[in-house]
């Protein structure tokens, strides 16, 4: 007989229903079916306090260990992705830090995919090895036999993302994460681009899944904040480690408006993806475009690899193009939108788009195009797609009018 959905049981519900029910829970001193925004930075203890733990994350005790709107969020996640447990923390930067914080020490060696955030390529370019003798070695993550060569018996972990920050090169996660565990390395997978019900990485051997709270789990532009899912064991390594001794927590209101965004997560990347794909055939069908990059098009290197790994549910909703012109023309462009707006992040419920130049160390791993004439960086939101795609067109008439 088939197990009846119950909110007490959230894995017993569909995605849908666990987006509205899961972490939630009636609030025992006001009866308020939703819960209530606390804030507090401390908590009533026992009347004998003497056995408490006073690092202790499972209850509400100093919110730089644990709050309420944390522990709510926390559970949530942990549902929709799949994991044992998760923890939350004050952005997606600080997420990405807790992973690396907790689990490499000096001496250590990372391999990192070649194509990732800008935050993560300083880490391990930078900061880790100058100050703690982390070693680091960067490639090309779509290679699977250069990940393999650049495993030593030193490796202590693999990080890359589903679809690379800003290229939109896509990873076989379930064949990484057979690598990183014949080496006895752990796999930590920024999932950013792909939130569930797009994919879920635990399911393909991935070890840590790591989001940036502020994209699309929030989906309204309005807070901040990161998360790390995975098997209990690990996360309460980075809770006692990266959160609690750190202090990178959460503010109980930003749980709080995230919690709040999630609920309308399955609703949103439908519409999110729809429309990322409409304006990727679009821009690549112009011939004034000089390149299109977006995993749902035939004509991307990894399309097949997208299509397997995320079972038709889509391919994101970021994608990166360039006008045949130079960096002057880009911004033109961009000046000429009247929808779509000029800023960074993504997943927002409005479209933003950001111009990037050719500079910098991280381009060298970039496709030509990318090297050459830079990039725009779309995250397409949520308004109607015919809007976008007046305004796209407009733009480009205005700036590289039709013979």
């Amino acid at each position: 007989m088939t197990e009846r959905p119950s909110k007490k049981h959230p894995r017993s519900l569909s995605f849908e229903t666990q987006s509205v029910h899961a972490g939630n829970s009636v609030d025992p001193g006001t009866g308020a079916i939703r819960t209530p925004l606390v804030l507090a930075n401390s908590y009533a203890l026992p009347e004998d306090p003497s056995e408490v733990s006073w690092s202790g994350t499972e209850v509400p005790l100093y919110t730089r260990n644990s709050g309420v709107n944390q522990i709510a969020l926390q559970k949530k996640l942990a549902v929709l992705e799949g994991g044992e447990d998760a923890v939350v923390l004050a952005s997606g930067v600080a997420a990405l830090h807790s992973v690396f914080f907790t689990f490499l020490r000096s001496g250590d060696h990372i391999v990192v995919a070649d194509v990732t955030y800008e935050a993560t390529w300083r880490l391990f370019a930078e900061i880790l090895p100058q100050k703690y003798g982390i070693r680091a070695t960067f490639v090309d993550a779509s290679d699977l036999s250069a990940v393999e060569a650049a495993v030593t018996p030193e490796t202590k972990l693999i990080h890359v993302e589903t679809i690379g920050n800003p290229t939109t090169k896509v990873t076989d996660i379930r064949a990484v994460a057979d690598i990183a565990h014949r080496s006895g390395a752990l796999l930590s997978v920024d999932s950013t681009f792909t939130p569930p019900p797009l994919y879920r990485p635990l399911a393909d051997g991935a070890d840590l899944v790591v989001h940036s709270l502020t994209k699309y789990i929030n989906g309204h532009g309005d807070a901040m904040g990161g998360a790390v899912i995975g098997a209990r064991e690990l996360i309460d390594r980075i809770k006692a480690d990266a959160m609690v001794d750190v202090g990178g927590v959460i503010s109980p209101t930003n749980a709080w408006l995230i919690m709040r965004g999630s609920v309308t997560l399955p609703l949103r990347i439908r519409q999110h993806v729809a429309s990322a794909a409409r304006i990727a055939e679009f821009l690549e069908a112009d011939p004034r475009i000089a390149y299109v990059a977006y995993p749902g098009l035939e004509s991307h290197p990894q399309h097949e690899l997208a299509e397997r790994q995320f079972g038709g549910r889509g391919y994101g909703a970021v994608l990166a193009f360039a006008l045949d012109g130079d960096p002057d023309l880009q911004n033109r462009f961009v000046a000429n939108l009247e929808v779509i707006t000029s800023a960074v992040s993504l997943g927002h419920d409005e479209s933003l788009i950001v111009h990037v130049g050719t500079s910098g160390p991280r381009v060298a791993a970039y496709p030509e195009g990318f090297r050459t004439l830079g990039h725009l960086r779309l995250s397409v939101g949520l308004e109607n797609v015919d809007d976008l795609l007046a305004d796209i067109a407009a733009a480009l008439d205005a700036v590289l009018p039709r013979a």
